[in-house]
């Protein structure tokens, strides 16, 4: 399964701490948890002895090993460093375990303020890309998670759309009357697709509008299940010459009809409270929700012969392309 050597979100990097976290990437129970020395550790969420969930169980102080703990089973107890050997048995003190011992663990990184996964087992590849983050005059949030009772591929399309702005966004990022889409170009990339000339009229494009006004898209797909926009408004609209928002769409699949979703924000807004920057996405994504939730079939069809399509959809079904090309399997029919 292509997917398994895919690198996936799956928790806030924040919200690892002192205690183990439950998470599920691709039908996978997974275990979190982060030893003395800050690394996160990403394993699967059974106890090698008898299944107990390891996440129910508590990360205990160890001197002089390695990282300095080690994950405690709830069950008897017994004690994992972070590589995922057994070390202690308390049922036996005098007993050494062997190397069959040990839970199954897989590479784990920290990126864009979230713990990313890779299901085989090989701590390889790229991340998926984003520009924005290394721009020191962006300021850099995470939004989410957000679950959502859909495929990770609907959300992506949904994410490449823009002819739903009007009716989904009414108000905000689009009006009825004015949702006309002019062409524009999509172009195969390494790791999907660009797509650029991407213009709509919105009435609200961000949180710092202060008024209605034309605004340039592009969209690039940067792996199955990530995506990134960058837009960038009219000066008049929102008071600042040189203003843009990039954004980035990072997905969990957590099984292959729900999800798990986070946005990575890069804006040029230094005002304004975290609390109120992720309540406008909130707005605009919350909007999203139920109809993405509506579709059906929730997976998302990559025979074009499926759903009908025109001229407007013309960056999602470069992405269906894209997907069967790569063979993905997870979240599609």
């Amino acid at each position: 399964m292509i997917e398994k050597e895919l690198w996936h979100p799956v928790a806030l990097a924040a919200g690892v701490g002192d205690a183990p976290v439950p998470a599920r990437l691709l039908g996978e129970d997974l275990v979190l948890w982060r030893d003395a020395q800050g690394r996160v550790h990403v394993w699967q969420d059974r106890c090698p002895h008898r299944g107990a969930q390891l996440s129910l169980g508590r990360v205990v102080p160890c001197e002089g090993e390695q990282g300095g703990s080690r994950l405690e089973c709830p069950y008897h107890g017994w004690r994992f460093d972070g590589a995922g050997q057994c070390r202690e048995v308390p049922a036996l003190p005098g007993f050494t375990p062997p190397a069959t011992h040990r839970a199954r663990t897989f590479a784990a990184r920290e990126a864009y303020g979230l713990v990313w996964v890779r299901l085989d087992g090989e701590d390889a590849g790229d991340l998926p890309a984003f520009e924005a983050e290394g721009d020191e005059r962006l300021r850099k949030l995470d939004c989410g998670p957000y679950v959502v009772e859909a495929s990770a591929p609907r959300l992506v399309e949904n994410f490449l759309d823009m002819s739903h702005f009007g009716f989904v966004h009414e108000g905000w990022l689009g009006a009825r009357d004015m949702a006309a889409i002019d062409d524009y170009k999509v172009e195969a990339t390494p790791t999907g697709l660009l797509a650029t000339g991407c213009k709509a009229w919105q009435p609200q494009s961000s949180i710092n509008s202060t008024r209605p006004a034309h605004v340039e898209y592009s969209y690039e797909v940067t792996a199955p299940y990530s995506a990134v926009l960058v837009k960038v408004p009219e000066a008049q609209s929102v008071g600042a010459q040189g203003y843009r928002e990039s954004i980035a769409l990072f997905i969990c699949p957590t099984d292959g009809e729900r999800c798990t979703v986070w946005f990575r924000l890069a804006i040029a807004d230094w005002q304004r409270s975290e609390a109120e920057l992720r309540q406008f996405q909130d707005t605009i994504f919350l909007q999203d929700k139920p109809v993405l939730e509506s579709q059906r079939p929730k997976a998302l069809p990559l025979d074009l012969r499926a759903e009908l399509h025109t001229a407007a959809d013309k960056a999602s079904s470069f992405y269906r392309r894209y997907l069967k090309g790569l063979g993905i399997t997870i979240g599609v029919c």
